[in-house]
């Protein structure tokens, strides 16, 4: 039976405020259902609820700001339904455009950070191991649980405001120590020199996520030089596939120095071995484009792009000259941006023909000029997600791959 105490039992009667009051209601009815025995703080929040769905979203939130509610945590934003510093993008229903602007800047009356990314890990203060959050967004999930070894279960919109708020959360799931057991295994073939290595660390992710569904799984065979890039390439994949909050890599991951300290001494479900082959065919399952097709757009940064990606676009583009025959969009966040106009980056890649995406997500929102046609992507999130949301085909390739047929104007595959 859930035990609050004495202060969510006063919060719980008003005497926080009305706002509080009423996000107590839905975390401790949460914490009910989820068979938690009692709440615990939380250092941080992440909130998805910001992406405008129709008129209940925005007054859901609309109703906390009313009550005078405030965030009790550091609370970071996920992507809105804009790109509020470059709005021109935006070509969709002027009506949405306004609604979606009221929920942005609703969260911001709340106390919230105006980070609209759904890559919070890569800002400055980002979870330590151990460390309990509520965090929301299904990729930033899987990287804090996995990568950074912090603690969260699935926030979904409204509970991770209800958190926010109160600052805490139900003890259950996979803020509770033996929840984090890996329980499937997965021994993957060696693709550490394969030259497109960017996509089969997405494919893996897709193929984990449909193999583990909600299940901890557990991967063996990583190259040892995986990178946090990669490891988000990956998590946002099975989330997408899967329902994958959690996964354990042996030797990359925090929690798993070793496969015993994975899955913590128990002995598996199961075990599957995962070939070249098996994430060459998920790899084709995504792609729908042919060599010689007409290319409309490249869109990368889904995830949000980090600082080392932006790096290795660059590098990547000295090879070629003037600007892409296909437009080039890439997401990332205000504060990417704001490093990479530090280095002088941000002009250079606007200079050579790339449009740079903040506070939102090509595959979410009408911002690419073109939205039918083929578009040409390296991320697995966007490729499983876009033609349903925005009505394009997609061909799927690696970094290497995208930039090379920018310029051709045309698919083109390596090999």
């Amino acid at each position: 039976m859930l035990q609050l105490s004495e202060r969510d039992q006063a919060m719980l009667a008003g005497n926080f405020g009305r706002g509080a009051a009423r996000a107590m209601q839905i975390v401790a009815r949460t914490a009910h259902v989820m068979s938690a025995p009692n709440l615990i703080d939380i250092r941080s929040a992440h909130i998805d609820g910001c992406l405008y769905h129709g008129q209940a979203s925005l007054d859901f939130v609309e109703l906390f700001v009313e009550a005078g509610a405030k965030v009790a945590v550091p609370t970071t934003l996920n992507v809105g339904s804009l790109d509020l510093i470059h709005p021109e993008l935006y070509h969709g229903d002027r009506a949405v455009q306004s609604a979606a602007q009221r929920l942005m800047q609703a969260h911001l009356l709340l106390g919230c950070e105006s980070s609209f990314t759904c890559a919070p890990y890569q800002l400055k203060n980002r979870p330590a191991r151990g460390e309990q959050i509520a965090w929301a967004e299904s990729n930033a999930i899987v990287f804090a649980n996995s990568v950074l070894g912090a603690r969260t279960s699935r926030y979904g919109d409204f509970l991770d405001l209800a958190a926010a708020i109160t600052g805490r959360a139900p003890y259950a799931g996979l803020h509770v120590e033996e929840n984090r057991a890996g329980r499937i295994v997965l021994r993957v073939a060696d693709f550490a020199d394969r030259t497109s290595r960017d996509i089969y660390f997405a494919a893996l992710g897709l193929l984990v996520g449909k193999i583990a569904g909600a299940v901890v799984p557990v991967i063996i065979g990583l190259p040892a030089d995986t990178n946090e890039d990669e490891l988000k390439a990956l998590g946002a994949a099975a989330a997408s596939s899967g329902a994958v909050a959690l996964f354990h890599a042996v030797g990359i991951t925090p929690e798993a120095p070793t496969l015993d300290a994975a899955l913590q001494g128990q002995a598996p479900l199961k075990t599957v071995d995962v070939t070249l082959g098996d994430l060459d065919e998920v790899r084709q399952t995504l792609n729908t484009g042919r060599e010689g097709d007409e290319l409309v757009a490249v869109a990368l940064g889904t995830p949000h792009f980090s600082l080392a990606e932006f790096r290795r676009l660059a590098k990547i583009l000295d090879a070629y000259e003037g600007a892409p025959k296909s437009d080039f969009y890439v997401n990332t966040s205000r504060f990417i941006l704001w490093e990479l106009g530090e280095l002088g980056l941000a002009r250079a890649l606007e200079e050579r023909g790339i449009q740079i995406v903040v506070d939102t997500c090509t595959y979410i929102t009408p911002v690419m000029k073109k939205l039918s046609g083929l578009v040409m992507t390296n991320s697995g999130k966007w490729a499983s997600y876009a033609p349903a949301n925005i009505g394009v085909t997609v061909a799927y390739g690696s970094m290497d791959e995208c930039v090379r047929s920018a310029f051709a104007g045309k698919v083109r595959f390596n090999g």
